[in-house]
C-alpha cells in the first residue's frame, strides 16, 4: 500500500507495482494522485522516459506499493515466461 497522504511532487515518476487480487503483476509510473487514487501510466509503448505523455489509470493506493527498476523487469521477465507478458 502507498499512502496518498504521506506523497511528495519528487515521487511523480518512481516506479510502481500493481497487484490485483487474482495475484496479476503490473509495472507502471506514479504520474499524479487526488485525495482517493493514485494515477499511474501501465502503458507506454516502452516510452518510460515519456510516461507524463501517456494515458493514466485511477489505481487504489491499497493496490500499488513502491519497486525498484531492477523488480520491474524481473516482474517482466516472469510475466514472459508464463506467456501474459503485457507490452509496456
Amino acid at each position: 500500500m502507498i499512502d496518498i497522504a504521506s506523497l511528495k511532487e519528487e515521487d511523480i515518476g518512481r516506479w510502481v507495482l500493481y497487484q490485483g487480487g487474482a495475484g496479476e503483476k503490473e509495472k507502471g509510473r506514479l504520474k499524479s494522485w487526488n485525495d482517493q487514487f493514485i494515477f499511474v501510466v501501465y502503458k507506454c509503448a516502452g516510452q518510460w522516459q515519456r510516461f507524463k505523455d501517456y494515458t493514466e489509470n485511477a489505481t487504489s493506493p491499497d493496490d500499488l506499493r513502491w519497486t525498484t527498476a531492477e523488480e520491474v523487469i524481473s516482474v517482466y521477465q516472469e510475466e514472459s515466461n508464463n506467456g501474459t507478458a503485457r507490452s509496456g
